[in-house]
């Protein structure tokens, strides 16, 4: 994330990835040259799924959100492999030093989501995150969205906002006329220490790794068998089982995570499923997880987690991120998980259309008719 700046009058922004139905590829540019190189100096030319397409931008973002490097090509990944359906773009300017991914909500098209900005370092100060974000924008405004969220567009998204160590980035928003809506968190849960047997207060440790010995909760799976429920690992083969349980209890959003998830895992009650809980959706989150109303209160949900746990354990994670976490206290008292990410979520109405070469006077700024950005002063 940058801080805010003027956007520099020159700068050209370039579509690099995009999609709507399932297939996308290297698109034109907003400016008119060819998205996939050539005078741009964009990403080279390829599906959405290049290894160097997504390099080169993974690249951007480890060097810009010192907070996420570590997760940056994960990040990328994820960004560029949304649910079929969703219209998205990534745009990255002239010298391929910032990259701005932007999408349409699939519950309200009026809606559109910045989910990534970020700018090289080298290339801060010079007003490129502002350019970025004004072409995201339009963009937006072209596919009809009135309004512009700087938080996350479920169930393919980065974060559920800025973080608020991105001060920077909190700046732009603000110089923007963008306004603070709603406050999000995640939660780490600690692998190495904190979950211990069936509840976090049964301290056994294994002295060799000094990890949590079992996360099996073994005791709990035993009270839920008395009452006739089994826990399973969703193979391949139950995946369509567990989305179809997940739309109709939640959501198609949750369903489609449950369905992508590393691990998953069901409890089942005479052929009926209770609840879910999944994991790897990103590698080192954990989530989402669910239980039908019928059997909450039964300790479902307690078993199904602590089985995602102990396979992210095994994978070798010592710690898990809850995110967009919801239910503060279960998470606290089930794991001793605390809140650790905070995130301010951002939106403002788009400004009408100002016509090439004209002033918006409800904005004071002009449309460049060679790059179709904006200049000028923003409220």
């Amino acid at each position: 994330m940058i801080p805010a700046g003027n956007a520099p009058e020159a700068t050209a922004v370039h579509e690099v990835l995009a999609g709507s139905t399932g297939g996308a590829g290297s698109t034109g540019g907003t400016d008119g040259t060819d998205g996939a190189g050539g005078a741009g100096g964009a990403v080279g030319a390829g599906s959405v799924g290049s290894a160097a397409g997504v390099a080169a931008l993974a690249g951007i973002v480890r060097a810009a959100l010192v907070h996420d490097a570590a997760e940056a090509a994960d990040l990328v990944a994820r960004l560029a492999d949304p649910p079929a359906d969703r219209r998205w773009t990534a745009l990255v300017t002239r010298d391929l030093n910032g990259v701005v991914f932007a999408s349409v909500s699939g519950r309200d098209p009026r809606v559109g989501h910045v989910d990534l900005l970020a700018v090289h370092p080298a290339a801060q100060g010079a007003g490129l995150g502002r350019a970025l974000l004004v072409a995201a924008e339009e963009w937006l405004s072209d596919r009809g969205a009135t309004e512009v969220r700087l938080a996350g567009n479920p169930p393919c998204y980065a974060w559920p906002g800025i973080d608020v160590r991105y001060t920077p980035a909190v700046c732009l928003a603000e110089s923007l006329g963008y306004r603070r809506y709603h406050v999000a968190v995640n939660m780490t849960a600690d692998l190495a220490g904190s979950l211990t047997g069936d509840r976090p207060t049964d301290l056994a440790t294994d002295p060799a790794t000094g990890l949590a010995a079992d996360l099996s909760a073994d005791a709990g799976l035993a009270r839920l068998e008395e009452r006739g429920i089994t826990v399973h690992a969703a193979a391949p083969g139950d995946r369509a089982a567990v989305r179809a349980f997940v739309t109709e209890q939640w959501h198609a959003g949750w369903a489609w995570e449950a369905e992508r998830a590393t691990g998953c895992h069901y409890a089942l009650r005479e052929g009926e499923i209770l609840g879910f809980a999944s994991w790897g959706a990103r590698p080192a989150w954990f989530g989402p997880m669910g239980t039908a109303s019928a059997a909450r209160g039964l300790g479902v949900g307690g078993v199904l987690m602590r089985r995602c746990l102990a396979e992210q354990r095994a994978a070798g994670l010592t710690s898990v991120q809850i995110g967009w976490a919801g239910p503060l206290r279960f998470y606290s008292r089930a794991l001793g998980a605390y809140a650790e990410r905070v995130f301010w979520l951002y939106r403002r109405d788009l400004p009408r259309e100002a016509p090439a070469g004209g002033t918006d006077p409800a904005t004071n700024s002009t449309k460049d008719p060679l790059t179709g950005l904006r200049r000028g002063r923003r409220p």
